[in-house]
């Protein structure tokens, strides 16, 4: 079966996933953390992407972000995957593929989906056994959001505003939803529907994306599709 292409439209967040081959590492040390983050920044702003909240761990990083335009999302993710394999591959003096292949993406709700993404890329170190608590860890969007240090890769959404009238506000009300979690469910949707590229939202969204894409948005059901009966 032809897989489908990926689902990307402007003005809508989008999680975006890339892991490293078999799940290797694609950092070394500090200074590989340092280039990546500055690679998505830099292609980021020339694609005209907005990185509403970020991850990057050993074996893999998240984006949440926000296109301009339809190939916004692409360019940037080709612009950092060869740039960043290419000096990795010369600092540790390997060579050959490091991501396990294309970069994964679904579209997402904002107002259903967002903030619970955020809340998922900054509990990811935790869950990765790298910090006890997400404030623990540098490379993610979390101490900019609670207002340890400003991240000039990070362009908050119009949603993370409206938690607050002060920053002070705003930054409390962020990490009182980081220290609730996410139901397990919600975190599983999340994954699934980035590694599959599926859209994810509720049945009202979803329909009139559908209608305004003309794609399929959602795993289909299993099994072979009804046909009418013979006259």
């Amino acid at each position: 079966m032809a897989r489908l292409p990926r689902l990307s439209i402007p003005g809508y967040p989008h999680h975006l996933i890339q892991r490293g081959n078999n799940r290797q590492p694609i950092v070394a040390d500090t200074q590989d953390y340092q280039v990546l983050h500055q690679l998505i920044a830099e292609q980021a702003k020339a694609a005209g992407v907005e990185v509403h909240a970020y991850a990057l761990v050993d074996t893999e990083f998240h984006l949440l972000a926000t296109p301009r335009e339809a190939d916004g999302l692409a360019r940037m993710m080709q612009g950092i995957g060869r740039r960043y394999v290419r000096l990795f591959n010369a600092r540790t003096g390997r060579t050959g593929t490091l991501w396990e292949g294309r970069y994964r993406c679904a579209l997402l709700q904002a107002d259903k989906f967002l903030l619970a993404c955020m809340v998922e890329l900054d509990l990811l170190p935790v869950q990765v056994g790298l910090v006890d608590a997400p404030s623990g860890w540098a490379w993610s969007s979390h101490r900019h959001y609670i207002g340890v240090g400003t991240d000039r890769l990070v362009t908050p959404h119009p949603l993370y505003w409206q938690l607050g009238n002060t920053p002070f506000a705003r930054e409390q009300a962020y990490a009182d939803r980081v220290a609730q979690d996410l139901p397990g469910s919600v975190r599983r949707a999340l994954v699934d529907s980035a590694m599959h590229g599926w859209a994810l939202g509720d049945q009202a969204f979803l329909a009139a994306l559908q209608k305004q894409t003309g794609r399929r948005l959602t795993r289909a059901k299993p099994g072979r599709p009804r046909t009418k009966p013979l006259a």
